[in-house]
């Protein structure tokens, strides 16, 4: 009799975690920076290199690449790991390597009909991602908190530009909790 008593009294929600971090910046930025790159991974996982991939087209395909090294530096792409990912978006016939008109020696990317066409849907799978992870804003909020992000990104740049990338990716990574299941296989952490 006293358990069936228990089934049909409402249950108490207790305060969770999510409750108490509710206005916590880190905590909200770092929710919606984990749905983003989880969604821009899966939008791009034909890609060679994924999203980083993804960047280094669009900037070839926009014409917006002065060097192989200063498209490194402005994506915060250490120079060895761009090689690579050049290579292979080369290999797949997404981009070329031309000489410079200013500077026989130097190299400008410049993508191929195939990695425009490519290009085109993957921007269309990428603005379907963000959607859904901005899907409970309306059309205003959403707008608005694109502009206040862009203006914090742009000063925080500004302010405090990304030397080293390889140095922030570590400190990153040092910082990422262990998941149990990678810890019970034995295997790090991806």
């Amino acid at each position: 009799m006293r358990d069936a008593a228990r089934q049909t009294e409402p249950a108490i929600a207790e305060p969770g975690c999510d409750d108490a971090l509710a206005d916590d910046l880190g905590w909200g930025l770092g929710v919606v920076f984990r749905a983003y790159v989880a969604a821009a991974q899966a939008a791009m996982a034909e890609l060679p290199g994924g999203p980083r991939g993804y960047q280094v087209l669009a900037a070839a395909a926009h014409a917006t690449v002065g060097s192989q090294l200063a498209l490194a530096q402005r994506l915060g792409i250490d120079r060895t790991v761009m090689t690579y990912l050049i290579d292979d978006l080369e290999a797949a016939g997404l981009i070329e390597r031309r000489p410079a008109p200013a500077d026989r020696r130097a190299r400008r990317l410049v993508a191929t009909e195939q990695g425009a066409d490519l290009l085109v849907r993957l921007d269309l799978r990428l603005r379907a991602a963000e959607a859904r992870i901005l899907d409970p804003l309306d059309d205003a909020s959403r707008d608005s908190f694109r502009a206040v992000l862009r203006v914090l990104a742009t000063r925080i740049n500004a302010i405090d530009p990304l030397d080293n990338p390889c140095a922030l990716a570590e400190q990153v990574d040092a910082e990422l909790p262990t998941s149990p299941k990678a810890v019970r296989s034995g295997r790090p952490r991806p």
